[in-house]
């Protein structure tokens, strides 16, 4: 029982004294930076005479802006978005995310969900160590073209980043 007291009596002794919980303070993806980045993206593909569909998400995943040129297939809207997702979730351009999946038999099932692309295209943007979001494109003509577009947008704007 005087253990049992004592032990209140200190937990009441030390609560009091604790600093009180404080929100997290992040950097995030605001719309200004998003549209942005899809116009240095797209300027980056038309420079090659190319076209794209270009999609920002925030750090949680959220669509923050999307822009789609004339003439890409419906289906790359859908990509471009997953693109920056799976980079967001994984932290990591989603080009290498697909070669260690590829290469990892244990990764081979991420593949089935539905929210991942493996397909290179989508790269995370950072401040410093911290992914504050990310940028897919797709219909480029191919993951090395979408990913390189992508990477010349955030070389500009977010140097820190890549």
């Amino acid at each position: 029982m005087r253990i049992a007291a004592t032990l209140s009596l200190l937990t009441l002794a030390f609560g009091a004294h604790a600093a009180p919980p404080a929100p997290l303070s992040q950097h995030n993806v605001s719309l200004a930076l998003a549209d942005g980045l899809i116009q240095q993206t797209l300027d980056a593909c038309h420079a090659q005479n190319r076209t794209a569909v270009v999609a920002v998400v925030d750090r949680g995943g959220n669509l923050v802006a999307l822009r789609r040129d004339d003439n890409v297939g419906p289906h790359n809207t859908l990509a471009a978005q997953r693109k920056a997702y799976t980079a967001l979730s994984s932290k990591t351009p989603t080009r290498l995310f697909a070669e260690r999946a590829a290469a990892t038999p244990d990764a081979a099932n991420l593949n089935t969900l539905d929210e991942l692309l493996l397909l290179g295209g989508g790269v995370p943007l950072k401040v410093g160590d911290e992914v504050i979001g990310a940028i897919g494109v797709a219909g480029a003509g191919g993951a090395k073209n979408d990913e390189a577009c992508a990477v010349a947008a955030i070389e500009k704007l977010l140097p820190s980043s890549h």
